[in-house]
């Protein structure tokens, strides 16, 4: 208990991941008619939320501005489930930090881009969005596998309610939707996972291990990689999403209220690609590159079709909504070059979708709160009527499109860079994604803020409130700032993609074994081997 309380109060990722959780509490003894009072509470424990993840990120910046590898608990964590070698380890490098203050900061800019947009049940909205938080948090910061399942699955629960409950009329179809395909997926990733545990525990004298060092130095022969990439791939393809399991994603977006689009386009979605290159790529390599031809073929499909699908949408938020699908098919050709820039370039691309396209959902959502409708055919001309709502949407609609100066182009340049040196043609192929991004989104902007202003109930709207300038600024400061320098953004990672990029290419060169063995130690710098990680499970 002593430990437990020294953590939660302590400047830890304890702190951080469960703070959250803390701060459900109280929320239980809210009225239901106090919504003011709630969404006042909630937003204050968001930005306490935000101070932590800064502070805590501050003050281990390395002076050449790099993220060095930090734990909990010691570079072993502590046992939980000890008979099976589980064990409480939560750590943070320079792949999973950019995230993890994404994740946080956009908490904040939900509560006040919900403001109006929720109006009923305001302290379970609340309670689901902080349960969220932990979700996600837990989920980038495990570094057990078992345990990174747990946070995996937390995050299940409370997005499904965000959905369910404040989402429009066909919720519940969207909430079972996303629910099955998510659960779907897990579950052949905690078949490969409890496989892989098991393969620890019969080469190391009976002692079960989870961790994720551990699992590092296993090395399956590669029919065996290829069965366990498969379940985490599949996993995490559901997650992003990949084509062609990506049709959960057009309902669950267009259904779940605005906050939840913003929370699952900007933070949720990034999971899968996270997962891709923290947990499948670096513990599977022979099968990463057997698979790559398919994978990449995917992620191009993924692009076009996305941004071509999105071409012929009538409603904004669906527009929006298949533009994810193209832009994180970039991530993932990005990942799948197997190239350093082009993995930087994928790491700084899930930030950058995470504010332009959370900054899109959230001005659907402000003008669906005027006006009740996405279509375009009830717009034309609302630039003559909203102008400050007309100049949010511009910017992040440059930005999105990948204006240069703005963050959206540094991203997709060093993808496209790196994937072309690396993968030829397949990049060269997917550069059409880009410019279909600028048809279809300038598209929006020409049917929603240009023209004729038709409508008489066009007329009067409303333009934004100081609350929906101050939910928004942040992230066009942002937007801009990645932009124009977007160096200070790609140093803090750039060691940790580095060495595990490094081990990635000699786990792949090493030949097929007849049985699972254990790989010899030559792990990443921040994963070295240890004789005591060897201890972990018992």
């Amino acid at each position: 208990m002593d430990t437990l309380l020294a953590l939660l109060t302590g400047d830890t990722l304890t702190r951080l991941v469960f703070f959250p959780v803390v701060a459900c509490l109280p929320l239980a003894f809210f009225r239901r008619d106090a919504s003011r009072s709630v969404k006042i509470y909630v937003l204050l424990a968001s930005l306490v939320e935000l101070l932590f993840a800064v502070w805590y990120v501050a003050v281990r910046l390395a002076a050449d501005g790099t993220f060095p590898l930090v734990h909990d608990l010691g570079p072993n964590g502590a046992p939980w489930i000890a008979g099976y070698g589980i064990r409480y380890h939560l750590a943070m490098d320079g792949i999973s930090m950019p995230l993890v203050l994404l994740g946080v900061f956009l908490v904040p800019i939900v509560v006040l881009g919900s403001w109006r947009g929720i109006d009923r049940h305001w302290p379970a909205f609340g309670i689901s969005l902080l349960l969220l938080t932990t979700g996600v948090l837990g989920t980038l910061l495990a570094w057990d596998l078992f345990l990174f399942y747990v946070f995996w699955e937390v995050m299940l629960v409370p997005m499904y309610l965000l959905i369910g409950v404040w989402g429009g009329e066909r919720r519940i179809y969207a909430a079972v939707k996303f629910f099955l395909f998510t659960m779907a997926g897990s579950l052949l990733m905690l078949i490969a996972i409890l496989w892989m545990a098991w393969t620890f525990k019969s080469l190391n004298g009976g002692a079960w291990s989870f961790a994720y060092s551990d699992m590092l130095r296993l090395r399956f022969p590669l029919h065996q990689q290829l069965w366990l990439f498969a379940g985490f791939a599949l996993t995490f393809a559901i997650k992003v999403p990949m084509f062609p399991v990506h049709t959960w994603l057009p309902d669950a977006h267009v259904e779940a209220p605005t906050g939840g689009s913003v929370i699952l386009a900007g933070i949720l979605l990034k999971l899968g690609t996270y997962g891709f290159l923290r947990f499948a790529l670096p513990l599977f390599p022979q099968a990463s590159r057997a698979a790559q031809p398919l994978l990449v073929a995917l992620a191009v499909i993924g692009i076009l079709y996305g941004a071509l699908v999105a071409w012929v949408q009538t409603d904004m938020k669906k527009l929006v909504a298949y533009s994810s699908i193209a832009h994180l098919g970039f991530v993932m050709l990005g990942l799948l070059a197997f190239d350093l820039v082009a993995w930087q370039g994928a790491l700084l691309q899930m930030v950058n979708h995470g504010l332009s396209t959370g900054a899109l959902f959230l001005l659907v959502g402000m003008l669906y709160d005027r006006r009740h409708t996405k279509k375009f055919a009830e717009f034309g001309g609302l630039a003559k009527v909203v102008p400050l709502f007309a100049f949010f949407l511009v910017f992040s609609t440059l930005a999105s499109v990948g204006l240069p100066a703005l963050n959206g182009f540094a991203g997709e340049f060093l993808i496209l860079a790196g994937s072309f040196r690396s993968l030829g043609w397949p990049a060269a192929l997917a550069t059409f994604g880009v410019v279909l991004a600028a048809v279809y989104l300038l598209k929006m902007l020409q049917l929603t803020l240009w023209g004729p202003l038709t409508r008489e109930e066009n007329r009067n709207l409303a333009d934004l409130s100081l609350r929906e300038v101050v939910a928004l600024v942040p992230l066009c400061v942002f937007m801009l700032w990645i932009g124009v320098a977007p160096r200070g953004f790609l140093e803090p990672s750039r060691p940790a993609l580095d060495a595990t990029l490094t081990a990635f290419r000699e786990g792949s060169r090493q030949p097929a074994v007849a049985a699972a063995t254990l790989r010899a130690p030559h792990p990443p710098a921040q994963l070295a081997a240890t004789p005591e990680t060897l201890e972990a499970g018992r």
